[in-house]
Formats: C-alpha cells, sequence, structure tokens
C-alpha cells in the first residue's frame, strides 16, 4: 500500500505512550496497534481528528504517500 502511517512517529515525538492515547482518544488498543502498523483498510474522518487533537497534529503529520516504483 502507498499510504505509510507515522502514527508512532508522532507518538515519539509528542512523547506519548500507545496506551495514553488510546484512553485520550476513545480507540481500544488493538483498533490502534491495527492503525499504527499500517495494517488498517480505512480509517475514520472522526477517529483521525481525535487522534490529530490529542497528539496536536495535523493529518499530513500521520499520513504519508509514496508513489509505488513499477517494476
Amino acid at each position: 500500500m502507498a499510504i505509510i502511517i507515522n502514527l508512532d512517529v508522532m507518538l515519539a515525538k509528542r512523547k506519548m505512550s500507545l496506551t495514553e492515547l488510546s484512553e485520550r482518544v476513545g480507540i481500544t488498543m488493538a483498533n490502534l496497534s491495527i492503525l499504527k502498523n499500517g495494517k488498517a483498510k480505512a480509517v475514520r474522518l472522526s477517529t483521525l481528528d481525535e487522534i490529530c487533537k490529542a497528539l496536536e497534529c495535523q493529518p499530513g503529520d500521520i499520513l504519508e504517500y509514496k508513489s509505488e516504483e513499477i517494476t
């Protein structure tokens, strides 16, 4: 997939644990782990909004597009 999730980078920059983010946002640890590991197929805008509020960041700080090279 060409979408990269940089949630772990933002958590490190904010010195916040996944557990703390889970509590602040109201999302289970399991679902946050799926998102963090890039296994999520979709993310609700309301969820992204809550994550951005908790981490004081922009959606582009978490989501990154990398074009896939054709070989």
